[in-house]
């Protein structure tokens, strides 16, 4: 096992690192994480599966790139679902620390490398609508398919650089430094700059979005002046309205389960943290996830073409349902008319 420094507040630990951050101590507290990690995992596979499948199965959407960066959002978010809870719940639940400090740091990379790959898409998504609303004329020839690709190679390699700066060497094993009080092997510099990123993150995605909202009560103050316009205008009206509360959603749900695993990492790199407080950020990651089911309902299943294709594979599916009912009645129908006979 590798060692390091430990932090202060965890001295009791007798030297063994990774016991230090094992902060679940009741069975109860146990068992209330891994029900949350097993519903929202679950949850979060099974809603950003069916996206992706909406999205792949359809020509007319997989062609577009803002749903292209909504399957990215969708990717993401199973790869963070499944990453982080196998990882969180065989430590904190299971006590797993038979591993060395590379896994450790490798499956660490793999949750920082998926959410952080989740609020990206949410970023592209984001400068997406801001273009498709700002530059209307010539959104088309902004935003085309080869660029969409670009930026999501772009995304998806500096996410994962970034995140893999631990395992590559910047952790306090390697550099003799101080560690984080949150994560074992992480040097508290490195986990400065990472929360300075997603920081920057959601200030782009919160700007943005609060442009395109803005722009929308926009048009919905110039259309009710404009009532004796006819159908078109009115219908753009009503697209408006959804938009802006769908945007409200996205900024609501986004600062609610990123706020408070933010403000305790902050926290944690400039005042010691006392027990209670590093339980309370192992449930507070779990808001994470909860981020990562709910992005599919407010991103994909309010998109009225991905909400059709749904209702068609739901049609589908009772059709195919019915048939099974309806076969085995009719075989011995069948078979009850030849013994007649």
């Amino acid at each position: 096992m590798d060692t390091c420094r430990i932090p202060a507040n965890a001295s009791k630990c007798s030297g063994n690192t990774m016991e230090c951050f094992m902060v679940l101590s009741t069975p109860a507290q146990k068992i209330s994480i891994g029900i949350l990690c097993g519903l929202f995992g679950t949850m979060c596979v099974f809603e950003n599966a069916l996206v992706l499948y909406l999205i792949f199965s359809s020509p007319r959407t997989r062609k577009k790139p803002s749903y292209l960066f909504i399957g990215s959002l969708a990717l993401a978010d199973i790869l963070a679902s499944i990453i982080f809870v196998c990882s969180f719940v065989n430590f904190h639940v299971f006590n797993e620390a038979g591993f060395s400090k590379e896994v450790f740091l490798l499956q660490l990379g793999g949750v920082n490398t998926s959410f952080s790959a989740s609020l990206s898409s949410l970023l592209l998504t984001a400068l997406d609508r801001y273009i498709s609303i700002s530059r209307p004329s010539e959104y088309k020839l902004l935003m085309t398919r080869k660029r969409a690709w670009t930026a999501l190679a772009v995304l998806w390699v500096s996410c994962a650089t970034i995140a893999c700066l631990p395992l590559l060497g910047w952790n306090c094993c390697v550099l003799d430094s101080t560690c984080s009080e949150l994560f074992p092997f992480v040097d508290d510099n490195y986990l400065s700059g990472w929360i300075c990123f997603i920081v920057v993150l959601l200030g782009c995605i919160v700007y943005a979005y609060a442009h395109v909202l803005w722009r929308a009560r926009q048009h919905v103050a110039y259309m009710e002046k404009h009532q004796a316009q006819a159908g078109k205008q009115n219908t753009r009206m009503r697209m408006d309205v959804m938009l802006a509360k769908t945007l409200v959603m996205v900024l609501a749900v986004l600062m609610l389960c990123w706020s408070p695993v933010l403000v305790l990492m902050i926290y944690s790199i400039f005042a010691r943290l006392s027990d209670r407080l590093r339980k309370v950020f192992a449930f507070c990651s779990t808001l994470c996830l909860l981020n990562s089911m709910v992005n599919p309902i407010i991103y994909a299943l309010r998109s009225k073409e991905l909400f059709s294709s749904l209702r068609r594979v739901f049609s589908h599916f009772r059709r195919q349902l019915k048939a099974a009912e309806e076969s085995p009645e009719a075989e011995s129908t069948h078979k009850s008319s030849v013994i007649e006979t």
